[in-house]
């Protein structure tokens, strides 16, 4: 079903770049935390401020974006309830259009970016804060100021072995709407260039949105976190892990989508292999998601992934005590944890067998509450923590969004991602606030925010 709107549905347009010579404001609407704020309703620590200042370019590495759209992420409703203690303006999820560069920005860079419509990388490296035409530091409303680091400057060449470190690892970095950088609830904000993934024409406002949270779960098969192969003698292939999803959210939603296609190209190997030679070895485990919400559950039902009722994994599946089912305790290579409930590390700790490897991606405001992290140990489980991913494959996996997929060099490619069934409901930035209480909604999927033309 189509996703509601409480305004009038604009077509798409085409996005070329061009020269922009309309005179900007000098202030803009946008939705800011106040740190101080400890109110008993989380919505009440921030407000719309309509006469914000609009930020200035702080040097030549930086662009400044007109925010088109933004996604409401679970993060964000954490950091309403004090989660990292923010302050400034919230948000990370977006995708915008370049309107203007420093003036010190050359022709050729001007021609490359002015017009583009882009998504970006949330973390900003000490690297972007002073300008290479300057070699004091320069700071500005938007970003801490510091010389760059050695992970930056790649000291000890950690990006060449891990190129993810200077993109995710940063010890000085801001991250957008999350640690000391205004983020996406407003009608504009500054981000450098080297953050920005230019976004196809064929690809629509209100799905382009869905770049960041889905290359988050990338990242899981970016880190390697999951083999649904292994290698065995020659090319034979010789099943793979048995992988468990715990949560049936937004961001274990994509993880769904992402592992299984990641499962569907290892099978159609092995049947390929199967078929050429006779023998293919053993076909790899479906990952299986496990979820509270059967209509959550359905929306990934063509992805690859089989869908469990998560009161499976309990003996009493009535009470769901602690008590886990001998079919699923240990019985896991590899579980992901995105279920943003602090309890749920429990479940998944049970349902990893011994030197199985643990996948966090949940961050919550909330502790977890007697945490015994014996099982970790006994266990020898491999615990390891995934955040942020590759924009630019998942704009790959969003391009051709109304295409039913492509040939390529005789390969069938698989249709790109559909995420328009995720988006519940969308509202203009001027009601930020009812946008916020929709998100906070169980029954709710992706609230967007819609910026004023």
């Amino acid at each position: 079903s189509l996703p509601t709107e409480v305004f009038p549905q604009q077509q798409h347009q085409q996005h070329h770049p061009s020269k922009m010579t309309t005179p900007l404001p000098t202030t803009m609407q946008a939705f800011v935390i106040d740190p101080k704020n400890h109110e008993d309703n989380p919505l009440d620590n921030g407000a719309l401020i309509t006469n914000h200042p609009l930020p200035t370019i702080p040097n030549e590495k930086y662009a400044l974006v007109k925010i088109l759209r933004a996604g409401i992420c679970n993060t964000d409703l954490e950091i309403l309830q004090g989660y990292m203690g923010f302050g400034g303006i919230l948000g990370h999820e977006f995708v915008g259009k370049v309107i203007q560069l420093h003036p010190t920005a050359s022709q050729s860079l001007h021609d490359q970016w002015i017009g583009q419509r882009v998504c970006g990388d949330i973390n900003i490296g000490c690297c972007n804060f002073s300008s290479d035409n300057d070699s004091t530091e320069s700071s500005n409303n938007d970003t801490s100021s510091t010389s760059s680091c050695r992970v930056c400057n790649n000291k000890f060449n950690y990006n060449q072995s891990n190129p993810q470190m200077s993109r995710n690892h940063c010890p000085n970095r801001t991250v957008i709407g999350i640690l000391n950088q205004n983020g996406t609830f407003a009608e504009y904000m500054t981000l450098p260039l080297s953050n920005l993934h230019v976004v196809h024409e064929s690809i629509p406002d209100e799905i382009a949105v869905f770049a960041e949270p889905l290359a988050a779960a990338c990242r899981v098969v970016e880190q390697g976190l999951v083999q649904f192969r292994y290698s065995g003698d020659g090319e034979e292939c010789r099943g793979g892990d048995r992988v468990a999803i715990l949560g049936d959210g937004k961001l274990g939603l994509c993880i769904a989508e992402i592992l299984g296609r990641e499962y569907l190209l290892a099978q159609q190997k092995q049947q390929e292999q199967q078929n050429g030679s006779g023998g293919g070895g053993i076909a790899p485990h479906a990952p299986i998601l496990f979820g509270k919400h059967e209509h959550k559950l359905d929306l990934v039902s063509d992805s690859g992934v089989q869908r469990r009722l998560v009161k499976e994994c309990y003996t009493n599946e009535t009470t769901q005590e602690e008590e886990v089912s001998p079919h699923h305790a240990n019985q896991y290579d590899v579980v992901i944890d995105s279920t943003g409930n602090p309890n749920g590390l429990t479940l998944a700790m049970t349902l990893c067998r011994p030197m199985g490897r643990l996948v966090l991606k949940s961050t919550c405001a909330a502790g977890v509450k007697g945490f015994n992290s014996a099982p970790i140990v006994i266990d020898e489980l491999n615990v390891v923590g995934s955040r942020c991913g590759p924009i630019d494959r998942a704009l790959e996996l969003l391009e051709g969004n109304s295409t039913e997929g492509v040939a390529e060099n005789g390969v069938v490619v698989s249709a790109p991602l559909r995420m328009e069934k995720y988006i519940t409901e969308s509202f203009p930035l001027s009601r930020v606030r009812d946008a916020l209480e929709c998100a906070a909604k169980k029954s709710t999927m992706k609230v967007q925010l819609v910026m004023a033309d």
